[in-house]
């Protein structure tokens, strides 16, 4: 298995510390507001990592934190009149409900800030006895950055060149302005606990820090998080986790790419931020995350109608094909809910095999959907016309669940989603398969009078049908 480790920038044939055992950080979100789109693609992506992970035969502990303290969860709660805990409470539910609509299963732990502020000023308290922090006296205590050697290794940047380019806020109580906080003394009236250097709370950086390496660690396999994170977030992670405690952090660094909306920055003043619900309000949530899992979880995701409207019909392609096989499509569930996913569970043909090299080769997810394509190709095969074969579309129908499966798709019933899209039309999608089955074979007769009659007739009745290289589909035609 190969993944790309933003720490080299290389593909690096993955190794875990302990073998058939894999330790994983997500960096998670600050429940001050609802999730975002962004928030949406790194859920997804890492949740496939995890699913493949495990279909792997590998024993994954997954731990992603919850940021439930900082300055703007503490402005939100004033603002909207309640407490700190009664927002991230209410903001934490959300979260949980809006990954559960998009098929992410929960992360083995979730810490929370608030409930590791012991570790944290342990390791702040160990840093600055060891000269890598400093207290000035005000309550605040910081990292001197140009005592890490290291620093930078992450994002490949030199010291010098970030001083000169960063925007950095004044302080007169650092040492240095790339200096960073570990320790904020609290203003009054905030939120706040007791420590060494007085009533404070943690900085954003040392709580990932502290969280990771009590849950996984000093030394653990893989830390991932979104794309705007490796500077300066991680980049910091890694100089207080190393000097604290002289070990290597983190093996495999991983990072999600962005989401772009219309091929824009998404961004609150271009007015095309979208939070995870609005989305789920006008979008099946399997077809949302079709879309983010279509993509390499590395690649920018276009948020955009056409888009979305592109994932909805290879998800009816999909479903079409498994649509009239209930009986191995609930076999097929159990077996994913189950967690019994394996690679010796299913067919060894080369579907498998190849959809097993796909996504070895850096988790590739847009690879492997191509082969689960060709499969459902063949499953319609098998299900249709002289050559049909009832136990070998039986057989291609719980491969493609399994496969899908490790991916986080397929698990609605086929009759449900495709109702979805076809509404009250007057076939159903297997007589609309039907119909485009017997205009494939009046084209190959010659008989066009007879292909494009039918045509015509799908779509008087609103049904769409588009030819391409890699046969037809059909869409149904918008009101």
């Amino acid at each position: 298995m190969q993944i790309y480790n933003t720490l080299t920038r290389t593909k690096e044939t993955f190794t875990p510390i302990e073998p058939g055992k894999v330790r994983m950080y997500v960096c998670g979100m600050t429940v001050y507001d609802y999730c975002h789109l962004g928030h949406a693609r790194v859920m997804v992506a890492f949740d496939v990592i995890t699913r493949y992970l495990r279909y792997r035969d590998y024993d994954v502990t997954y731990v992603r934190n919850i940021t439930d303290i900082d300055d703007k969860i503490l402005r939100r709660a004033d603002e909207n009149g309640e407490t700190i805990g009664e927002l991230t409470e209410r903001m934490i539910a959300a979260m949980h409900e809006d990954e559960g609509r998009l098929f992410v299963k929960r992360p083995d732990h979730e810490p929370r800030a608030t409930g590791h502020v012991a570790e944290i000023i342990s390791m702040v308290q160990t840093l600055i006895d060891k000269g890598y922090a400093y207290a000035p006296g005000n309550g605040d205590v910081y990292y001197r950055v140009r005592k890490f050697e290291g620093y930078g290794k992450l994002n490949n940047r030199d010291l010098d060149e970030m001083r000169a380019g960063a925007r950095i806020e004044v302080d007169e109580h650092k040492e240095d302005p790339l200096d960073f906080v570990l320790w904020k003394a609290a203003k009054p009236g905030e939120a706040h606990w007791p420590s060494p250097w007085g009533n404070g709370r943690p900085g954003w950086h040392i709580e990932c820090s502290a969280m990771s390496t009590c849950c996984l660690g000093d030394t653990f396999d893989i830390h991932g998080g979104g794309p705007d994170l490796t500077f300066p977030h991680h980049e910091n992670e890694i100089a207080q986790s190393e000097a604290a405690t002289g070990k290597p952090y983190v093996n495999t660094w991983m990072h999600a790419g962005a989401v772009r909306v219309d091929s824009e920055k998404m961004s609150k003043s271009l007015g095309n931020f979208f939070t995870i619900r609005e989305v789920l309000e006008e979008h099946d949530p399997e077809v949302v995350r079709y879309l983010l899992v279509a993509s390499h979880y590395r690649s920018a995701i276009n948020y955009a109608p056409a888009s979305l409207g592109e994932a909805r019909k290879s998800l009816e392609r999909f479903y079409t094909a498994l649509e009239g096989l209930e009986a191995v499509e609930e076999n097929a569930s159990d077996s994913i809910s189950s967690g019994s996913l394996s690679s010796d569970s299913i067919s060894s043909d080369s579907y498998a095999e190849r959809f097993t090299a796909a996504m070895d080769d850096d988790f590739n997810t847009p690879e492997a959907l191509s082969v689960l394509f060709e499969l459902a190709r063949e499953l319609n095969r098998a299900k249709q016309g002289e050559q049909a074969d009832a136990d070998r579309a039986a057989r291609l129908a719980g491969e493609l669940k399994h496969l899908g499966g490790v991916l986080g798709l397929f698990s609605q019933d086929p009759a449900t989603f495709l109702k979805g899209a076809a509404g009250s039309l007057a076939l159903s999608a297997e007589e609309i398969e039907a119909r485009i089955q017997a205009r494939a074979e009046a084209k190959k007769a010659r008989d066009f009078a007879a292909a494009d009659r039918i045509r015509d007739e799908l779509a008087e009745l609103g049904i769409i049908l588009k030819d391409s290289r890699e046969g037809t589909t059909w869409v149904v035609e918008k009101g």
